[in-house]
């Protein structure tokens, strides 16, 4: 009876850690999912147009928050460049705490998968959506409603395990 405790207590953890070990941690169940992207006004990266929550409306999207100092986003900007190459999703970027020049250097020399860079100088957006590093990539309906959060560069596995086959389920509700 003695042994019965512990025995119980390591088969508990074992199970909690063998789930634990088997969740994907590039998804993130995020307070938002499920939420509207908040209220922002912000301009493009070039300055030259004004920018709010309402450009989340229409089509399905991804929404990926990136940044010139960022190592990890030149290593996801191979994925990032075939989805926008297939069409598979429109791309809005949003640029995190960079200077325009630096970031309009990044666009130039990787090339641009965005079709609209939201300019976040300060962060606060990317604050607002719980961003704490980037990349981070959010997918959005139609209705500007974030349907889930990826931490992390994206990779093709992800693109076509799990962002992929979301979307096809998305699609399907309509």
């Amino acid at each position: 009876m003695k042994y019965l405790f512990p025995l119980i207590f390591f088969f508990l953890i074992t199970i909690l850690l063998f789930f634990g070990l088997s969740n994907n941690p590039n998804i993130i169940r995020s307070p938002l999912i499920g939420k509207s992207i908040p209220n922002f006004q912000l301009t493009n990266i070039d300055g030259t147009q004004s920018i709010n929550e309402n450009i989340m409306s229409g089509d399905l999207k991804l929404l990926n928050v990136w940044a010139s100092w960022c190592f990890a986003c030149i290593a996801e900007h191979s994925v990032l460049t075939e989805i926008n190459s297939k069409n598979l999703i429109k791309i809005y970027g949003v640029n995190y705490k960079d200077s325009a020049e630096d970031a309009l250097g990044w666009l130039k020399i990787q090339g641009n998968p965005y079709e609209i860079n939201i300019f976040d100088s300060e962060g606060k957006f990317s604050l607002d959506l719980g961003v704490y590093g980037v990349p981070e990539t959010f997918l959005v309906d139609s209705k500007g409603v974030i349907r889930a959060k990826y931490i992390g560069a994206l990779n093709r596995e992800t693109l076509y395990n799990d962002i992929l086959p979301l979307i096809e389920k998305i699609n399907e509700e309509k």
